[in-house]
């Protein structure tokens, strides 16, 4: 940009010295800053406030800007008005057939039949009636789910999100139920009913209000609320409630003079059914309209700091009648660097069709109602006209007193002008009440009772010894409909207690405001940070007779098959369908268990009361305790009588088994050396760490077989050491034994006696050699040699006959056989 010359002349001789004009490029104008000493001049003054996030940028606009983009919203929400004004006109017709007022008629006579059949009222009524016990039962209407592993810190959070929620919607926000029931009434009429969620400054806590159908507005072709382009929320404030919100600075602070006292037809005809007359409105209508604008001053920038012309999400506050705005403020979050559009609002509908609004009951049944109402008015004025019949007389017949009907028992004097009165009187041929209109009435009442799922299911026809499956089918067949409906509730309930969801965790203060069952108070917001919430209505189930007969479906498949089920799960949620409350003291389950000794756990078998075993438990110790328990001839002779011993000594192995089955486990990772993953683990495990541990287990369970396997064999040759038999046969052996040693001992003499024998007559021999060696000398050489071997010969003899006796006595003598005991 160049620099204009001053508006003053330079004084004499600058000129000459200052040369040509100095131009100055500025990019970005908003970030310049002109100061002088102390002193700054902002040159974009509506900047001065924007830091804060949720500043009402009406406070900082330009006046003639907040001028035309309060007209052009008024404008562009005629427009959407007008799109819809069909609508209007179907919506204001159908709220007449509703029959809250009874219809005083003058045609075809003053005092004709003016009622209207309920049959539009009566399926309202059922839905709403139906529809708060299933969404809003007594112990509140939410209920969690765990995000990611289940934790046992994770389970208790979950139940004290739970537990708060519920706390909230029943006690702390005390109008929840009101307008619930308001949504419930008017869904099923209009075919679409809103919830606004958002936090409330004056209350200091989060709301949840019911908004009519007629009250949001969005253009054609808006295919559902987070996508339209604008969405217009009609509100109606009194000047009170305006300045109040203006002191507390959420409005701007402006004078908006008198309302402007309209009433459109919804309003009128609502009034009428009131049994009000609504004339005019004090109250100022406020138009809140969630719009995507492009807003000079406060445009979407790129990377570069150029404004891109996208249009980001803003909350326009106007006020209708004058058109001024009231409030502009950022409608996304803080950190969203995607600027998406913040959603305050949830859409209930009963039957999605064509469009944004819904069908309801008007547009699916109206047709139905109008012509049994038309039909009955006509069957009750034929039978009044047959009752009491009009005629014609003649001019001159006269009755005396007055015309009024006569009582019965009651006689009047008549002056006849001429003949008899017969002759004076001609009563019209009125006909009774038709038979073919009234079964004509009977089938449209029939038909749309049944399509809007009103009507009473016929069982008279039906064998008490149904089975469960046909009665479930029947019901099925009947509420299908109604099914469908009860699960869109339930998609747009979840979705409104998801909003405040997030409202309780960021505004509600770090504890909770009672001392949970569980857990510390100071856990709140890292509570609502670890569960989801969802409503505790079934969307597989619009009636409590539905879910009923679906329980006792699943129950007689248990009774097939006991040991699949689990029981007193089964019969506790039966009784938490019923409604009944303090099902886990009525039914306790193995999941409410605690680790207790071995001997309250026998208690509780004999009691018939669930038991569990433990992972940390001393499992052998259990066994032993059990065992004994089981083997005790007391005990058994006590249950001998009880009707219950089957299912007490069933209970009693299957809870045995969960010891025997953790102690394995425990010597398995014993042997192993590592802990195996927990059967609760919700996380696979991949597939080579799976193959690492079975090849582990693999190693440990051979091991552990061995062990176990000599264990086995030693117990049982110290159960065989006690054996009667064993023993006497034990006894029989150690005598036959040392029978055997004094036998040995016995020839062991016998042969050292031989052996001495021996030694003396071998002496005695060689003595005999000797003398015989002396008395050869003296005899000659012959004599000599013939003596030697003489000698010889009977030393041999006598060595063969010594060694005969000697085998003799080596040889074992036969003894003879012991009797056996």
């Amino acid at each position: 940009m160049a620099m204009d010359k001053g508006l003053y002349a330079a004084p004499l001789g600058m000129m000459e010295e200052a040369g040509p004009p100095i131009e100055i490029e500025i990019e970005d104008p908003e970030e310049v800053r002109i100061g002088i000493g102390d002193l700054e001049i902002d040159l974009n003054p509506q900047k001065k406030n924007s830091e804060d996030f949720d500043v009402n940028f009406a406070e900082e606009m330009d006046a003639s800007d907040l001028d035309r983009l309060g007209g052009e919203l008024v404008e562009e929400f005629g427009k959407d008005i007008m799109d819809r004004k069909e609508w209007m006109q179907t919506y204001v017709e159908g709220l007449k057939l509703l029959g809250l007022k009874y219809e005083e008629r003058t045609e075809p006579w003053n005092g004709a039949c003016g009622v209207f059949h309920p049959m539009l009222t009566e399926s309202v009524v059922r839905f709403q009636s139906e529809g708060i016990t299933e969404t809003f039962p007594a112990m509140g209407p939410v209920k969690t789910v765990i995000i990611g592993k289940d934790t046992p810190e994770v389970e208790e959070a979950a139940a004290r999100v739970r537990d708060d929620m519920n706390y909230q919607l029943t006690e702390v926000m005390s109008e929840y139920r009101p307008e619930h029931e308001k949504l419930l009434w008017n869904l099923p009429i209009a075919g679409s009913a809103f919830k606004k969620v958002y936090y409330d400054p004056s209350l200091g806590r989060q709301v949840a209000v019911f908004i009519p159908a007629e009250d949001i507005v969005v253009p054609y072709g808006a295919s559902s609320i987070e996508r339209a382009e604008r969405v217009t929320h009609v509100m109606r404030k009194t000047e009170n409630e305006i300045t109040k919100l203006m002191e507390a600075g959420f409005y701007m602070d402006i004078n908006l003079g008198e309302p402007s006292h309209e009433l459109d037809d919804i309003e009128k005809q609502k009034a009428e059914e009131m049994g009000m007359s609504a004339i005019q409105d004090d109250r100022y209508r406020i138009l809140e309209m969630h719009v995507n604008l492009d807003l000079p001053g406060y445009e979407h920038k790129n990377k570069k700091g150029k404004p891109t012309g996208i249009a980001l999400p803003y909350v326009v506050t106007v006020e209708k009648g004058t058109r001024k705005v009231l409030a502009v403020r950022r409608n996304w979050y803080e950190d969203d660097k995607l600027h998406l559009k913040r959603n305050h609002f949830v859409h209930y509908q009963y039957i999605p069709g064509f469009g944004f609004y819904g069908y309801g009951l008007i547009h699916l049944i109206g047709g139905y109602a109008k012509s049994a109402t038309m039909l009955i008015r006509q069957l009750v004025d034929a039978g009044t006209l047959s009752n009491l019949p009009g005629g014609l007389k003649s001019r001159g017949l006269r009755v005396k007193g007055d015309d009024t009907p006569i009582a019965p028992g009651e006689f009047r004097d008549v002056d006849v002008p001429s003949g008899s009165i017969r002759d004076n009187i001609l009563p019209l041929p009125y006909k009774e009440p038709s038979q073919v209109l009234y079964t004509l009435f009977n089938q449209i009442v029939t038909e749309g009772r049944q399509f809007a799922s009103a009507g009473d299911m016929s069982v008279s026809d039906m064998s008490a010894q149904a089975p469960v499956g046909t009665t479930l089918a029947l019901l099925e067949r009947q509420l299908k409909v109604m099914g469908a409906v009860q699960a869109r509730m339930h998609f747009s309930m979840k979705q409104e207690f998801k909003l405040l969801k997030v409202i309780i965790a960021d505004y509600t203060p770090d504890e909770y405001d009672y001392e949970p069952v569980d857990g510390s108070r100071k856990a709140k917001k890292t509570d609502y940070d670890m569960v989801d919430v969802i409503p505790v209505s079934d969307p597989n189930a619009a009636t409590m007779a539905q879910k009923i007969v679906q329980y006792q479906a699943v129950f007689q498949l248990a009774q097939g098959a006991p040991q699949l089920y689990d029981m007193p799960l089964l019969h506790r949620q039966m009784i938490e369908v019923l409604g009944i409350k303090n099902a886990a003291k009525l039914v306790p389950i193995e999941d409410d268990m605690m680790p207790t000794d071995p001997v309250t756990e026998n208690q509780n078998l004999l009691t018939s009361k669930p038991v569990k075993a433990f992972i940390e438990q001393n499992h052998q110790a259990h066994l032993q305790v059990h065992m004994a328990a089981i083997q005790n001839p007391k005990i058994q002779q006590a249950m001998q009588g009880n009707p219950q011993a089957q299912q007490i000594m069933a209970a009693a192995m299957a809870h045995v088994n969960e010891h025997i089955a953790m102690e394995y486990r425990r010597q398995i990772e014993e042997a192993m050396g590592m802990v195996l993953p927990g059967e609760d683990s919700n996380k696979q495990i991949p597939q080579e760490m799976a193959d690492q541990i079975a090849i582990k287990a693999a190693q440990a369970s051979q091991q552990l077989l061995q062990r176990d396997q000599q264990e086995a064999k030693q117990q049982q040759a110290q159960q065989q050491m006690q054996d009667p038999v064993v023993q006497m046969q034990m006894q029989e052996l150690q005598i036959k034994m040392k029978d055997l040693e004094l036998k040995a001992q016995k020839q062991t003499m016998d042969a050292a006696a031989k052996a001495d024998q021996l030694e003396i007559e071998m002496a005695r021999i060689e003595a005999q050699k000797e003398i015989a060696a002396m008395q050869v000398a003296a005899n000659s050489a012959s004599q000599r040699e013939k003596l030697n071997k003489s000698i010889e010969l009977e030393g041999t003899k006598l060595g063969v006959q010594i060694a005969k006796e000697r085998a003799q006595a080596m040889r074992p003598q036969k003894q003879p056989e012991r009797s056996k005991a």
